[in-house]
């Protein structure tokens, strides 16, 4: 069941996401080749905490650190670890996702390291576009898959690039997952209508190639990476359904 917010917690909500936001652009400054991705993790963990919050990754389904870093062909959930270092030409997605006050805020995006190839910097160009478009064209009354699917697939594709159709956006904001589901795909599904006060997230996941088919790690149970080693990248933005259009509550 889709939840529509109430005043009272769209305001809090907008304080969380506004902090994630805040903590993605603060970590943002310290990416360079040979920092671990330990460390950024280390630095998002002391950031929220001084800002009165805690990252709602840490522990959840198991997962064992406070954010996400994903490098290269890995799509997403990939692991902070104090062995990984980050090398010039590499692209790394982090993923940040605060408590505060009781309430969540999800964002991430995708960085470069030191210099990247016109490739990755292409990939990053459309991934985010995708992004802006389907944000743009939410508005209440209309379909969710009108918006995001039937927006993003078609412009990736042009670029011989291919949506992940495993994972996907979805509500948040009094949990760290709600319905509904946000496929990023065309699913011909036209079940859920936007309404004003509904939260969720809009994270499409682009694989620089056409096959959206992906893996996870058998040994950690998490990192997913792409099938054909491509690299992916992702950008992300917590979403409030507006009575004219849409916020976007991790923008600062």
């Amino acid at each position: 069941m889709v939840k529509i917010k109430n005043s009272s917690q769209i305001k809090g909500i907008k304080k969380s996401s506004r902090l994630a936001a805040t903590a993605l652009q603060y970590l943002s400054d310290f990416i360079r080749p040979g920092i671990t991705t330990q460390f950024l993790d280390d630095l998002a963990v002391k950031f929220i905490a001084k800002h009165g919050a805690v990252a709602a990754p840490l522990n959840y389904d198991g997962f064992p650190k406070s954010t996400c870093t994903s490098v290269n062909n890995v799509v997403c959930h990939g692991i902070p670890s104090p062995h990984q270092k980050l090398k010039n030409g590499d692209i790394i997605n982090i993923d940040i996702t605060t408590i505060l006050d009781g309430y969540y805020g999800d964002t991430s995006a995708t960085f470069p390291v030191g210099q990247i190839s016109p490739a990755n910097k292409k990939l990053l160009e459309v991934t985010k576009k995708a992004m802006e478009l389907s944000i743009k064209a939410v508005k209440p009354g209309l379909h969710l898959n009108d918006c995001v699917g039937k927006i993003i697939e078609p412009y990736v594709k042009k670029f011989n690039y291919s949506v992940v159709r495993e994972l996907g956006g979805h509500g948040v904001g009094l949990k760290f997952h709600e319905d509904p589901f946000v496929f990023h795909f065309d699913t011909n599904r036209h079940n859920i209508i936007l309404k004003p006060g509904m939260i969720f997230t809009i994270e499409p996941m682009i694989n620089a190639s056409p096959d959206w088919r992906i893996s996870i790690d058998r040994k950690d149970g998490w990192t997913v990476r792409t099938l054909d080693g491509f690299n992916s990248a992702q950008f992300e933005h917590t979403i409030l359904v507006t009575p004219t259009g849409s916020e976007i509550l991790t923008k600062l």
